[in-house]
């Protein structure tokens, strides 16, 4: 009988407390404080507090920036204390699938091409049209 096997282990984490409210030149002073975490530590992941956050465009081009900014360092972001609003204004915005909410991606990091089509859509296929 084989032992049973360990869970993986959770990546290493940082935190990041994103203050409200964020005003002109404040997103590119969080993506220098998240540049300093991620030199500071071995996180993978940076949890970023945005629970005084309102739901609105200032705050999501925030939440982009700080993606793209972890992602270009080889690391993550995930989303703690998020309102049902700014969750919402997320997925509106097309950025479910991208940021990390809460334990774990809510659009499960499907890529664009593996999501389920809208009902009653069905691809077809042009005979004319050259193989890739």
């Amino acid at each position: 009988m084989d032992a049973p096997s360990a869970p993986p282990p959770e990546p290493s984490t940082g935190l990041l407390v994103v203050a409200a409210p964020i005003g002109d030149g404040d997103v590119a002073r969080l993506c220098e404080r998240l540049r300093a975490v991620v030199g500071t530590s071995d996180a993978e992941v940076v949890v970023c507090d945005v629970g005084a956050l309102p739901a609105n465009a200032r705050t999501i081009e925030a939440v982009a920036r700080l993606q793209l900014t972890a992602r270009r360092l080889g690391r993550r972001i995930r989303l703690q204390r998020a309102s049902r609003e700014l969750e919402q204004l997320l997925a509106f915005a097309g950025l479910a699938d991208v940021v990390a909410v809460g334990s774990g991606l809510r659009g499960r990091g499907r890529h664009a091409e593996q999501r389920k089509h809208p009902c009653r859509v069905e691809e077809r296929v042009d005979r004319n049209d050259p193989p890739v």
